[in-house]
């Protein structure tokens, strides 16, 4: 058993995920030297959720020029928000440029990955091989396993089901009655591009969402031909989108009540498009606006108020074979059912495949809350590093500005590492891995330092339940500050948070080159004597 350990392939780096946060960790390491590293993907093909979600009208709500690495520029995005077609050719252009190809796995789902603390490693089980690695990363990406709820008599329906990110392409809906369950982001999108196909659209919403227009338009010729001549002016258009939205943190992370302008604002949009006094009395939000989610659709509205779609001011409570009980009582018979209910957010799946130093799965430290120490270290998980982790999520703008400072963080902890490590002997030999476990309490006073400014926000504070929120009602998703106190907060690594693990060899190794250096000093000493 120990020498095919010992056989087993080993990297210094794997990276989990091919999204945004797995490409830009792959970027990253390569421009700190590092080489030695895989990313593993499940899929065949790289994107994360912009591969995932191929819904019709699927298309990104913040602006697309933050919405890229600021390492990799796009000057000739096509229009102010992408849709998904351009950010998914983005990264693939990313992928290409940056040569990551060689490093990517393709279809190899991680099982597994279980710390040997005798080795100081990473052994990770995959569906096309097993591996070890010295550091992981986890960039899975809180949007990339549906969830649909547990409906009674869900499956007796005689028709079509599925999710917004697993859209069946094959099933044509024309002519069909249709079911759209949920109001988030990815059902304001789908209602507008179905509701003109079909026979009838029955939208099921538990909450309505606060929408503001969504002011999109095409980039002219002439300024991506600026932003490639003139590179500086992409970078100002992406400086000014950045700053605006900095801005605008103070309403929802301590002032909420200056939301209200917001809200009159939104109400404005809705009666634009909805003359009839019951449905935008169905649509209006009874918390304040930030609270959940605000959603950007110029479409949505007017869709709604066509005659061929019905709200159901309540959510689904019960499959009744093609029949579908909303919770107020309310019937509608259906041909196919779309769910957009959202993603395992607060109890990612990748938890339970993650055993730490103690043989708890990370999904057991995690049971009564996720917490990280920097959003990016769980205590008992030495050299495991996750990119959009516990409370590194935004309400207002580019999570690649997040995932940026993650990757200062990742690189900041690579070079501590490469630093405590211990040189290999002269025969290659006697070389020892080092890890960095996040110390518990580091963990707690990070997390609690979180959760108490986290009290005042628009989030916690103005009134809904949404899926920022965990089962025990805590805010283990989003950021309470700018995205500026998070760069600063991850430039770089405090050792003094961490806990320096020596595997045997390396430890035996230490104290040799320790002694050799103590004898050398005593001998300098008694020859200057």
């Amino acid at each position: 058993m120990g020498e095919r350990e010992h056989e087993r392939e080993h990297v210094r780096v794997a990276v989990v995920g091919s999204g945004f946060g797995g490409l830009g960790a792959a970027v990253r390491l390569r421009r700190e030297g590092v080489t030695d590293f895989v990313v593993l993907e499940r899929a065949s093909s790289v994107g994360g959720t912009w591969r995932d979600n191929s819904y019709p009208g699927c298309a990104c709500d913040v602006p697309s020029h933050l919405y890229s690495f600021s390492f990799a520029p796009n000057p000739d995005w096509p229009r102010t928000f992408s849709g998904r077609e351009h950010i998914r050719a983005y990264l693939e252009h990313v992928t290409d440029t940056f040569r990551l190809r060689p490093h990517i796995r393709f279809d190899s789902e991680v099982k597994r990955m279980t710390w040997n603390a005798e080795r100081l490693c990473w052994d990770i089980e995959t569906s096309s091989g097993n591996l070890s690695a010295d550091i992981v990363v986890s960039a899975t990406g809180p949007l990339s396993d549906p969830k649909i709820p547990d409906i009674p008599g869900l499956d007796s329906f005689p028709g079509k089901v599925f999710h917004s990110a697993r859209w069946d392409h094959d099933y044509d809906l024309c002519g069909k009655r249709v079911a759209m369950v949920g109001t988030g982001a990815s059902a304001i999108q789908i209602v507008p591009a179905i509701q003109p196909d079909v026979s009838r659209l029955t939208l099921f919403q538990r909450t309505p969402p606060w929408v503001m227009p969504r002011v999109d338009r095409a980039i002219s010729d002439a300024e991506r031909w600026l932003h490639r001549q003139l590179p500086v002016t992409s970078q100002l258009r992406r400086g000014l989108l950045w700053g605006i939205r900095e801005l605008q943190v103070q309403a929802f992370t301590k002032r909420p009540n200056q939301l209200g302008f917001v809200e009159q604002l939104a109400r404005r949009n809705m009666a634009r498009a909805i003359k009839d006094p019951a449905l935008r009395a169905k649509l209006t939000p009874d918390y304040r606006i930030g609270c959940k989610r605000i959603l950007l659709s110029s479409d949505y509205y007017p869709a709604l108020a066509q005659p061929n779609v019905d709200v159901v001011a309540s959510g689904l409570a019960e499959v009744r074979g093609s029949t579908l009980v909303a919770a107020d009582g309310s019937e509608a018979e259906v041909d196919a059912i779309v769910f957009g209910t959202g993603f395992h957010v607060t109890d990612m799946p990748i938890a339970e495949r993650v055993v730490g130093a103690d043989g708890r799965t990370l999904a057991e430290t995690w049971k009564g809350g996720m917490e990280a120490l920097r959003g990016a270290s769980a205590a008992g998980f030495p050299n495991w590093m996750t990119i959009i982790g516990p409370n590194t999520g935004l309400g207002n703008s580019s999570m690649i500005l997040m995932i940026e400072s993650q990757l200062n963080y990742l690189a900041d902890f690579v070079r501590q590492l490469d630093v405590l490590g211990v040189p290999p002997g002269p025969s290659g030999s006697g070389g020892g891995r080092v890890a960095l476990d996040a110390r518990p309490s580091a963990v707690r006073a990070w997390n609690h330092r979180v959760q108490e400014r986290m009290k005042r926000t628009v989030w916690n504070a103005g009134g809904c339940t949404s899926w920022y929120l965990d089962a025990s009602g805590r805010n283990t998703t989003l950021w309470p500050g700018t995205t500026a106190e998070f760069r600063r907060a991850t430039r770089r690594v405090d050792l003094a948070e961490y806990e320096v693990l020596r595997a045997p060899a390396a430890e035996q190794t230490a104290k040799k080159a320790e002694k050799k250096t103590e004898k050398k000093t005593e001998k300098k000493a008694g020859v200057d004597a």
